[in-house]
């Protein structure tokens, strides 16, 4: 489905990223999760849709990073910072990945 590279290049870039960080396949089949996903219960080949509260999921901008092959960043009034980025040369696959914002001191 896709090259190995990719999954390589992904686990070289965001392996030891700070938050969790998932590969995803644009029929929404997670291909890789970094150590954070990993560690947190995040599984390859399951869908991503299947993780956490089904109403987060209603944000999903997916589809428009997709069709627009470019980034989408949600700010959500959770503190969290949602973003969903294709993947150069691959116009099935995007990343996915949330912050969570400090709070306010």
């Amino acid at each position: 489905m896709v090259d190995s590279k990719v999954i390589d290049a992904f686990h070289m870039m965001w392996g030891s990223f700070p938050e969790p960080v998932r590969l995803i396949h644009k029929d929404r089949n997670v291909l890789a999760v970094n150590e954070i996903a990993a560690s947190k219960g995040m599984e390859v080949g399951v869908s991503c849709f299947s993780v956490g509260n089904p109403e987060l999921h209603k944000v999903c901008s997916a589809n428009e990073a997709l069709a627009s092959n470019k980034g989408q960043r949600i700010n959500a009034p959770d503190g969290r910072i949602r973003f969903w980025s294709p993947v150069r040369n691959c116009p099935d696959v995007f990343i996915h990945f949330i912050i969570f914002r400090d709070p306010p001191q």
